[in-house]
């Protein structure tokens, strides 16, 4: 039987797995299937448009992600850049680049993670691209999504006396990262939390929306390049110093064990691991306790692990001695040397 060809590929990778009630619903006039997709746009809002590319061997590995993962992860760290705005992922465009051995049935795979992800965030397929590649997997995902016009928070809205929060844990996902890269030496096998932290990471879309609607984000980033060049895309954005308390970092007890059993310490997966999609930002000190009930209630964590001051833009980690240090302006960076 001869294997299907490129439309009839992609038919079979997409076809059905959204409902024409969900798409008509999230403004979808044309989805896939001609040019271009329609999409309706609602009064009164304006379009956030983020875009991400994951590259085999260099934002993932056989080792460390199943086929689906990577569909999965792909779309959710767009989601995550909506997230940080406050906004409603909305739209998605989905590109791949597809080798050889990326068969028929691995396809399939990822874009099972692709829709699982999508409908878990109410996120509508409309498009996309699909070409061969010689040699790795290039996935390229274009998320669209909504906010309230004039009221997107950005990075630049931190003033000095603002408190500095985080919605969740961070170091995570580096910690399932360590564990699962090949080694010549022997590591323990990470705790599943690390694993799935880092394979199906979940962004603080919930978190974001609280932040707008009730006003409390001042400034708000998504910690993807690791906690402390988010904190000092803040800084610099905003023309403020970030101070961190080391004591006051979120550490999960399966990462603190997880580290001493690979004698590594766990401060440097927190600040520099990355990957964690939790939301980085800034608020009022007066509305913390208010902050602190909110999130409590809707069930979403919140830490506040620092506080921004006057002076020249930059990041400085207290440590639990009470000392001051400046934090390296350190994070994944595809362009680094060595």
């Amino acid at each position: 039987m001869p294997l299907p060809d490129e439309f009839e590929r992609i038919r079979l990778w997409t076809e059905s797995r959204q409902t024409a009630d969900f798409l008509l619903a999230s403004g979808v006039r044309l989805g896939i299937g001609d040019d271009t997709a329609v999409v309706g746009a609602p009064a009164g809002i304006e379009w956030l448009l983020a875009v991400d590319t994951m590259v085999e061997q260099i934002h993932f590995r056989s080792e460390t992600m199943e086929d689906a993962d990577v569909g999965y992860k792909a779309l959710a760290s767009n989601i995550s850049d909506i997230a940080a705005m406050g906004g409603i992922p909305a739209h998605a465009l989905i590109s791949v680049s597809v080798p050889p051995a990326w068969d028929f049935n691995r396809m399939k795979s990822l874009y099972d993670g692709f829709y699982e992800c999508a409908e878990r965030y109410s996120v509508a397929v409309v498009g996309g691209d699909t070409t061969a590649a010689p040699s790795d997997l290039v996935v390229a995902v274009t998320v669209f999504g909504t906010v309230e016009a004039g009221r997107a928070i950005t990075r630049a809205g931190a003033r000095a006396g603002h408190i500095v929060f985080v919605t969740g844990p961070v170091g995570l996902s580096a910690g399932g990262l360590h564990g699962m890269l090949p080694s010549d030496t022997a590591r323990p096998k990470p705790p599943e939390r690390l694993i799935r932290a880092h394979r199906r990471p979940a962004p603080s879309v919930k978190a974001g929306r609280l932040l707008l609607e009730r006003g409390w984000g001042k400034s708000l980033n998504d910690v993807s390049d690791g906690l402390a060049s988010e904190a000092w895309e803040i800084a610099e954005a905003s023309g403020v110093r970030l101070v961190l308390k080391e004591a006051s970092l979120p550490l999960s007890g399966e990462l603190a064990s997880y580290a001493a059993d690979c004698r590594v310490d766990p401060l440097d997966w927190m600040l520099y691991g990355g990957e964690d999609y939790v939301l980085l930002g800034t608020a009022n000190g007066e509305d913390e306790a208010a902050m602190r009930e909110v999130f409590r209630q809707e069930g979403i964590p919140l830490f506040v692990i620092g506080e921004t001051e006057e002076g020249p833009p930059g990041v400085e980690l207290e440590t639990e001695r009470g000392l001051r240090k400046p934090l390296a302006k350190r994070g994944y960076n595809h362009f680094a040397k060595g």
